[in-house]
């Protein structure tokens, strides 16, 4: 197989990963809410707001964590939450530029969803195949 078929497997193994996580943590978090429509809109949305979180975690999250490399040192780590959380948050704030029907309400909200969506994101990524 190509590295470039490769490279878009692994990319959609990661969106579906993503998608399922955010659907979890919709699931889970009254303050995280997806609306609108039928079942189809509705993943159609949560595909386009992971296609999103994912572009955020991958252009912004770095610089980031690179601001805040004193920060994790110091909190031994701990600082990830918030980091998580704020890029819940911008990703909420990009769908609602885009009209996706996907909002996050608070920081708190954000907090929780962050850690349920790592969580989630990591199982599913450890279930889904990513290799040839």
């Amino acid at each position: 197989m190509s590295a470039t078929i490769r490279h878009m497997k692994n990319f959609l193994v990661k969106t579906i990963a993503n998608a399922g996580a955010l659907a979890v943590a919709v699931w889970l978090i009254q303050d995280i809410t997806l609306t609108g429509g039928s079942t189809g809109r509705k993943a159609l949305t949560l595909i386009l707001v992971a296609l999103l979180f994912g572009l955020v975690n991958f252009l912004v999250k770095p610089v980031v964590q690179l601001l805040t490399l004193p920060l994790f040192i110091l909190t031994l780590g701990l600082i990830t939450l918030l980091v998580n959380a704020a890029m819940l948050l911008l990703t909420s704030w990009l769908a609602g530029l885009f009209d996706l029907s996907f909002h996050v309400e608070g920081f708190w909200t954000a907090v929780l969803g962050g850690l349920i969506i790592s969580i989630v994101s990591w199982a599913l990524n450890a279930i889904l195949p990513d290799k040839d």
